[in-house]
Formats: C-alpha cells, structure tokens, sequence
C-alpha cells in the first residue's frame, strides 16, 4: 500500500478501500447512464484562473469557460463552492441549483469529487467576502479521478513517493511545480543569450564508440546490427570541437549526459549539461562570458542578480572572485606544493592530512585531493578556480608560465562545482601524450579515465584554431537559483531505485 492509499491519521472516514470503491461506482453510473466522462474528447476553455484575477475589472459579469482539477469542494444545500486549479493557479467556483438547472446540480453533488478534472462556464464575479470567483451555470466532469488526492492539510510528505510520484507533488504542492516552471525558463533564457551572441546550437550523437570528454564511469549498451559495444556518452566535449574544426566558430549543445555513479544531493546518473566552444578565444574569455551569462539569466528568470539560500547572500551582480587551485590549497588546508620537490613529499604530505593516496596517483592529483577535501566546500561566493594541474585535465592548453598547469578554470559557488572550461587543447600531439597518460591510468585502475580517441586526434591534426571551451551543470545552476536542496529537487524524474 503506498503513501496515498494508506488511511489519513486523525480521519473517521470509511477504510480507503470502499472509498474507492464508491469513486468506481460513481463512474460506473455515469457511464450506465451515457455520461462517461472518459468519452469527452475536448472542452472549450478560455480562460485561465490567473488570468481572471489580473483581469478582473474587464472580466467582471462575463462569461468566461474554465477548467482544471478540483482541489476542493463545500457542498451544501442549494449552493456549493470549490476550487478549480490549472496552470497558473487556483479559482474559487460557486454553484448554485439555480443557476444550473436542478438536474445538473444534483449530478454534481453525487457524482463529483476533489481531485476529478472539470469544465466550468459561468460568470466572473466578486463574492462579498471579496473573493473572485466564477458563478457555474454549467459544470462538465471531463476525467474521474478514482484515487483520492491526499489530504489536503499535510500534502504529500513522504520525501521518496513525492520522486517517484512527481504528477502527484505537482498537483499538490504549487511551489515544486514553481521551480519547473523557473527550469524552463532558466535554460529558455541560456538559449535566448548563446542565440544573442551568435552561437549555433547543434545536436550530436548519444551513442558513442568512445567514452571521452571527462573523467567518469559510463553506461555501456550493445548494438546488435553492429555487434558492437556503445557508451552513453559521457560529455558532449569531442563532438562539437570537431566542429569548430570543420569551421564553426561558435557552437553550443544543451543535452543529456550519462554516468555510471554514485547519487547524492548533487549527482544523478543523467543530467543536463550545457557546453559550448568559441574559436579565438581562451579560458579568460570563457570566465568572461560565463558570469555575464549567469548574471543575465538570474536578472532575466528572477529580476535581481540577488539570491539568499541557507541564509547567505549571493549576488552575481559583483565581478566574480579568482583564486589559483594551488593558493586555495594553501589558504584552507595550510599546505604549500611550491615547497615539494619531489613526488614523494607531496604523498607524505597528504598522508599527515589522511588523504588516501593511490600508487598510480601523480603530483596533480594529490593537489586536487587536497583541493577536494579542503577547500571545496569554503567557496561560498562565485569563485573561478584556476590553473588545475596538467595530470587532471587532459583535454585543456598547457599554462605558457608553468606547463605543469593548464589555462583551466572550475566555477564554484555555494560550495559545489557548477562550470568547467578550458583554452582547449589544439596540440595534437601533446593530446596523445594526454591521451596515452590517460590509457596508462586507465590500465592501472582508474575506471574514469579516458580512452584514445583516434578520430579526434585526426580532426586535430587538420587543425583546430584557438578555442575556449565551456561546460556548465544545468541542474546545479537551476538548484542555485531556485534555492533547491537536492539535485532532485529540480529534475522531474529523478532516477530511483525500482520498489520491491
């Protein structure tokens, strides 16, 4: 029995199972009597709940057709009330045997329940409590709902059935399908400034021979006709550069990405990714655009560059703050890898900070445990990350001052990473250096490291001009401006486990 069929506490209602049963034997009447709602192809509704209230002085005495679910009803003698709720919100209804004919009032009264969807003609009118409301003179049951919404009073509280029944959490809960609503308006607003900068926006494959691009696990599926292994692919990285080497300067891609690992608050196996890459440009152009764009979709999706989540203010309106991975390193975990010499003190290092350490693991890497363990989570305000160590980064342009660095910047803000670009990589053959680094890793265990792509590697060879390249967490940027605890707080259908 889940959560929505389990009786409600404090309730001296009938057991829920001859509850529904009196809902299916109310359908099965209407239907008995040539009144099945479910054989109701459409309804002429035109207008919409907020729309009558923002209206209302030019709607007043009209006659106006609405619909939607049934939130509520108060049925009394001669007159009943409800609420009707569509997209934009809710409407108060007033019904009375008068103004509907006896019959269909009764019918009402007998056949309809909170949570059936309905049509409703009538006039708008003001009640003397000063409510807005629409006077029904008709009233058209156009679907039943056989299962009883919950109670009205607690919602749908069960924090795992609100996931995996999401149709439910929207129906009750106004502020969830609030956030979706902001979702689509957020990623409306990334297109609409990318289109305002001359991007192209192109699609390319899901399935890839290769999982490249990032460092992660990937889903692995099989095509028969080929007999061969794909990847859901991992990053949308590889694709689009090809493309600026075939000659487009400026290209983007919003899709879905896929890896095979762990879920928490911020990590679901698919997710929304936004990359893009502009020719003639490096990484401070990237750090350029990304806060302007940012700062335009705050302004544009919620009219203030302003947001306060968890107490703390966040304001992309100032310039966005920069600190080196390696000064970030040494102001919060107090260590300098200036000092090191050698690998072997950096390993020393890090196990007197208990960092766990693995043979394959270089001078980079270490750095960026450190990072991962003891900074990550300072980074409240917008902060660019900068100069990752060579090790990590495979696909980005080597630092001229210290080529054990590269022109690469991670975006942080609120603790969480929410952006990752490069001065790309054009070198083709440094990118098969990285590239075999990569296989050697992967060789020795690492199961996110990259393979060789060959292909790539050709397209580099045929030259790829100076290109930034630019990633950016969909999910965890709607999460930030909505003020969403969970990644799948913000995803309508977030991966669950099957119930047993």
């Amino acid at each position: 029995m889940n959560e929505q069929q389990k009786p409600q506490a404090g309730r001296q209602e009938q057991p829920l199972s001859e509850l529904l049963q009196i809902r299916r034997d109310k359908l099965t009447a209407l239907q008995q009597a040539g009144k099945d709602p479910y054989q109701i192809t459409r309804y002429p509704r035109d207008h919409y709940a907020q729309e009558i209230r923002d209206n209302f002085d030019a709607l007043e005495g009209q006659e106006v057709c609405i619909a939607g679910r049934l939130m509520s009803r108060r049925v009394m003698g001669k007159a009943s009330f409800g609420d009707v709720a569509d997209k934009t919100g809710r409407i108060q209804i007033y019904m009375r045997i008068d103004e509907m004919g006896e019959g269909p009032y009764k019918e009402m009264k007998a056949y309809w329940d909170v949570g059936d969807i309905v049509g409703i003609k009538g006039h708008v009118f003001r009640t003397k409590r000063g409510e807005i409301s629409v006077k029904a003179t008709e009233g058209t049951l156009l679907s039943k709902s056989l299962l009883p919404l919950p109670e009205k009073f607690h919602g749908l509280q069960n924090t795992d059935m609100r996931y995996r029944q999401r149709y439910l959490d929207l129906i009750m809960t106004p502020e969830v399908k609030d956030t979706f609503v902001k979702r689509s308006q957020i990623i409306k607003e990334i297109r609409n400034y990318l289109d305002g900068q001359d991007f192209l926006e192109v699609e390319t494959p899901v399935l890839h021979t290769i999982a490249g691009g990032a460092a992660a696990r990937p889903f692995i599926t099989h095509h028969n006709t080929l007999n061969i292994d794909l990847y859901l692919r991992i990053a949308l990285e590889l694709y689009l550069k090809r493309l600026v080497v075939g000659g487009f300067d400026k290209v983007y891609e919003i899709g879905r990405v896929f890896r095979n690992e762990g879920m928490d608050t911020r990590h679901n196996p698919e997710f929304t990714l936004l990359e893009l890459y502009q020719a003639y440009t490096d990484f401070h152009g990237m750090m350029t655009l990304t806060e302007d764009l940012i700062r335009t979709v705050a302004q544009k999706v919620l009219g203030t560059t302003k947001i306060e989540t968890g107490g703390v203010e966040i304001d992309f309106g100032k310039p966005f703050a920069q600190i080196t991975m390696k000064d970030a390193v040494k102001q919060y975990a107090g260590v300098d890898f200036d000092q090191f010499q050698t690998l072997e003190e950096a390993r020393e290092a890090a196990k007197a900070h208990h960092l766990e350490v693995l043979p394959r693991h270089k001078m980079g890497d270490i750095l960026n445990l450190f990072f991962d363990e003891y900074c990550e989570d300072k980074l409240i305000q917008p902060t660019f990350l900068t100069y990752h160590p060579t090790d990590i980064s495979p696909l980005a342009k080597r630092s001229p001052e210290n080529p054990n660095y590269t022109e690469r910047f991670e975006l942080f803000i609120l603790g969480r990473e929410h952006a990752n670009a490069f001065s790309e990589l054009n070198d083709p053959i440094d990118q098969r250096g990285r590239f075999e680094a990569q296989a050697a890793a992967k060789a020795a265990g690492d199961e996110e490291a990259c393979d060789i792509d060959e292909d790539f590697l050709t397209a580099l060879e045929y030259g790829m001009p100076p290109t930034g390249g630019l990633g950016i967490g969909v999910d965890r940027l709607v999460m930030t401006l909505t003020g969403a605890d969970a990644i799948r707080d913000v995803l309508l259908f977030p991966t669950m486990k099957p119930l047993d």
